[in-house]
């Protein structure tokens, strides 16, 4: 009787002593930092669910498992993408691309025979490399304007400073002037009305000559390029109104 009595102490003993796990994952509740995990989750030592790639997302919830250390992930877990382009922020050397362009592996916008237009509006998809082209990628002519780049050169207000979201629309430019060495441009300001007409030209003249200065700057020889500054004297849209005060603050670029 006195063994059997010290055999159910033992016993009860061992019971008693086993620690508490009140989510039943396997870990104490003293050391257990994720106390309610749910049945059946796969926990760390800490009791908290795997993340086995230490993005922020939890194994159960995270549909791209492998990601490299450091990569931004969204809420599933994949590397974000925030254009949409296919192509993960972290590879992206063009960020903002527009929705539905298509794109290549740097996830910029596809240009295969890098003559500025995107092959997607490209309508000329083979130029020679030397072409200058119009808005839909075929070549153009002297005396020809460059449409495509109409309305993407823009500058602070009342000022000849070039903003920023100028600079790709320039960029492309000259990788096409690069290419295309016997190629000259007359490059012309224009602004709308608002202001003395001797402002405006100046004005205009300056912008121009911004324009010139960024391709020079770029390794473009000036002797290929001419500013012209001509004031509000040739608008392509009514001055009266907001919308074409703006479309008529232009550059243009002509083909000589």
């Amino acid at each position: 009787m006195k063994r059997l009595v010290s055999i159910l102490f033992v016993f009860c003993a061992m019971v008693v002593a086993q620690p508490l796990d009140g989510d039943s994952d396997g870990v104490p509740n003293d050391i257990d930092q994720c106390p309610n995990t749910r049945p059946g989750t796969p926990v760390d030592s800490l009791g908290c669910p795997l993340d086995s790639d230490h993005d922020g997302v939890y194994d159960t919830r995270d549909l791209c498992p492998g990601t490299e250390p450091g990569t931004p992930v969204d809420q599933t877990g994949c590397p974000l993408d925030t254009d949409g382009d296919g192509v993960p922020d972290y590879l992206d050397k063009c960020p903002n691309s527009p929705v539905g362009a298509l794109v290549n592996e740097r996830g910029c916008v596809r240009d295969d025979d890098g003559d500025g237009v995107p092959d997607q509006v490209d309508k000329c998809p083979n130029t020679p490399y030397d072409a200058i082209v119009d808005s839909v990628g075929c070549p153009v002519s002297k005396n020809s304007t460059l449409d495509y780049l109409r309305g993407r050169i823009d500058f602070q207000t009342g000022s000849a400073k070039l903003t920023k979201a100028s600079f790709s629309a320039l960029d492309s430019l000259v990788d096409i002037l690069i290419g295309a060495p016997t190629i000259k441009l007359e490059i012309e300001g224009h602004v709308d009305n608002a202001g003395p007409e001797n402002i405006n030209l100046m004005l205009s003249q300056e912008r121009a000559q911004s324009v010139v200065d960024y391709l020079v700057g770029k390794g473009i020889d000036a002797r290929r390029l001419k500013a012209v500054g001509l004031g509000s004297s040739r608008p392509v849209a009514d001055n009266g109104t907001l919308q074409g005060r703006k479309a008529n603050r232009r550059i243009e670029f002509i083909v000589w």
